[in-house]
C-alpha cells in the first residue's frame, strides 16, 4: 500500500532544519564570546575591568543557552515533522540520519552539562545540519520495503543515540588534548560509558534484523564490518582507560581513533562502498 506524503509536514521539516542551523550558529557565537570574555587572569587590582568582563560573559552565555535550546527544539521538530510527513520513522535515509544524530549530540550535551564544550557542540551541529541540507537532502518519500519494519525503530534509534554520545566524547577528547584539561577527558569517559552499551545493543539488534531480513545474523557486509570495528575501538578505549600508563592522553587518542571509524561507518560506507546497507539515497 502506497503512502501519501503530507506536503505541509514535509515543508515544515525542511524549514525547521534551517531554523536549527541559524540557532546553532548563534549559540556557537554566544558560547565563543562567553569563553573570550570569561575572566581568567585579570588582576584583582582591576575590579571594574573584572566586572565588565564578567557581565559580558554572563549575557553571552545566557544568550547561547537560549539559542541552543531553540535550535534543539527546531531540530526535534524537524525530525518529528519528517516522520509525520511520510507516516514512518524519520531516519530512513542518510539525510534523516544525520539530522537525527545532530539532535542526539545536542541532547547528550545538554544532559551531560558540558558547558565548556558549548561552542564546539553548537558548531558541529550547525556544520552537520548544513552538510545534510547542502549535500544529502532529498524529498520526503516512503522507504523501501526492507526498511519498513519496527526494527528501524530499535536498531537505528540505538545507533543514533550512541553516535550522539560518541560525538560529544570526541569533541571533549579533542579539546582535552589541545588544552590538557582533565575534566574534559573525564566527561568524554562518561559519555562513552553511556554510549558503548547502547552501541553494543545497536550491533546486536542489527544482527537480529539481518537474520529477519536476509536469513543470517552476520555476513561481513561493509556496514557490519565497520560497525564491529567501531565497537572494537571503543572497547579498546575503555580497556586503555582502565590500564595504568594508558589513562589520559593515550586513552584519548584511542577514543579519537574509534571516532574516526565511527565517522567512516556513518558516512564513508554509505557513500563509497556498495553493500546490503546501501540505503543512503544521496542526491546525484
Amino acid at each position: 500500500m502506497s503512502v501519501e506524503i503530507n506536503p505541509f509536514w514535509a515543508m515544515l521539516s525542511d524549514q525547521l532544519v534551517l531554523v536549527a542551523v541559524l540557532a546553532y550558529l548563534g549559540a556557537m557565537l554566544g558560547y565563543a564570546v562567553e569563553l573570550a570574555f570569561r575572566p581568567v587572569s585579570i588582576r584583582a587590582s582591576e575590579p571594574s575591568t573584572l566586572a565588565l568582563a564578567h557581565g559580558r560573559d554572563r549575557r553571552a552565555g545566557l544568550a547561547a543557552v537560549i539559542l541552543l535550546v531553540a535550535g534543539w527544539a527546531a531540530n526535534l521538530g524537524a525530525v518529528l515533522a519528517r516522520g509525520l510527513a511520510a507516516a514512518r520513522w524519520p531516519w530512513g535515509n542518510m539525510y534523516e540520519f544525520v539530522v537525527a544524530i545532530c539532535l542526539a549530540m545536542v541532547t547528550a550535551f545538554l544532559l551531560l552539562r558540558a558547558r565548556s564544550l558549548g561552542a564546539f557542540v553548537a558548531g558541529a551541529a550547525a556544520l552537520g545540519l548544513g552538510y545534510a541540507v547542502l549535500s544529502l537532502q532529498i524529498e520526503t518519500a516512503p522507504v523501501m520495503p526492507a526498511l519498513n519494519t519496527y526494527w528501524i525503530a530499535i536498531h537505528v534509534s540505538a545507533a543514533v543515540i550512541a553516535s550522539g554520545l560518541f560525538m560529544v566524547a570526541a569533541l571533549a577528547g579533542a579539546v582535552a588534548l589541545a588544552r590538557r584539561r582533565g575534566e574534559l577527558a573525564h566527561l568524554a569517559h562518561r559519555a562513552i560509558l553511556i554510549g558503548f552499551p547502547i552501541w553494543t545493543f545497536a550491533v546486536i539488534a542489527g544482527a537480529m534484523w539481518a537474520d529477519k531480513a536476509w536469513g543470517r545474523y552476520w555476513g561481513w557486509d561493509p556496514k557490519e564490518i565497520w560497525a564491529f570495528i567501531t565497537w572494537i575501538g571503543y572497547a579498546a578505549y575503555l580497556h586503555a582507560y582502565a590500564t595504568a600508563g594508558w589513562r589520559g592522553r593515550n586513552a584519548t587518542i584511542v577514543q579519537l581513533a574509534a571516532f574516526v571509524a565511527l565517522l567512516f561507518n556513518l558516512i564513508g560506507v554509505n557513500l563509497w562502498i556498495p553493500g546490503l546497507h546501501s540505503y543512503a539515497d544521496v542526491p546525484t
